[in-house]
């Protein structure tokens, strides 16, 4: 049984460790070994000491029977966002181990109803265009917009960024 639920701050280093891992795992052959290796569990805890802690972002986890966050999803409205009664989905991660159990799938429920009660009506979610998790997203129907750039350690990727033009379609089913 998976319990889907907005994350604490003594959350933040079990947040952490499936940061880092879903990274290494996720982005292996994409980014560049150097800078998956210096990926740092402690400096990946302060940064999510501070999310959790900011008013425009909503953190979610997934904890599985023994209490161990095994994934979580990210969100509020990036400042590069313009559109009105929207959001973004900044991240989500699954420890690969996890992954394709419709934990996802939850966890963007979860975070969706949070943004319904904001006001928002859609939802955008960045995705480096070699990572096969935005076949998770076109699965849950987003819909592709456009790809733009952005520089990892020096290089250059492509980024797509997709949206769901009704958060309706996200909601968690009762």
């Amino acid at each position: 049984m998976m319990i889907i639920r907005e994350a604490t701050l003594s959350d933040a280093e079990g947040i952490a460790k499936v940061y880092v891992d879903s990274w290494r795992t996720t982005y292996k052959g994409i980014v560049s070994d150097v800078f998956l290796e210096q990926l740092s569990y402690k400096k990946r805890t302060e940064s999510w000491i501070e999310n959790i802690q900011r008013l425009d972002n909503y953190v979610v986890v997934a904890e599985n029977d023994d209490g161990q966050i095994v994934g979580f999803a990210d969100g509020g409205k990036r400042e590069s966002n313009l559109i009105e009664h929207s959001g973004d989905l900044t991240a989500i991660y699954i420890l690969e181990e996890y992954q394709g159990k419709g934990i996802g799938k939850k966890l963007v429920g979860k975070l969706s109803e949070h943004f319904k009660k904001l006001g928002y009506k859609k939802i955008f979610v960045e995705v480096l265009e070699d990572n096969k998790s935005r076949l998770f997203y076109e699965k849950l129907g987003a819909q592709y917009c456009e790809t733009t750039k952005i520089t990892i350690q020096g290089d250059e990727l492509n980024l797509a960024i997709y949206k769901w033009e009704n958060i309706n379609s996200l909601l968690t089913p009762r």
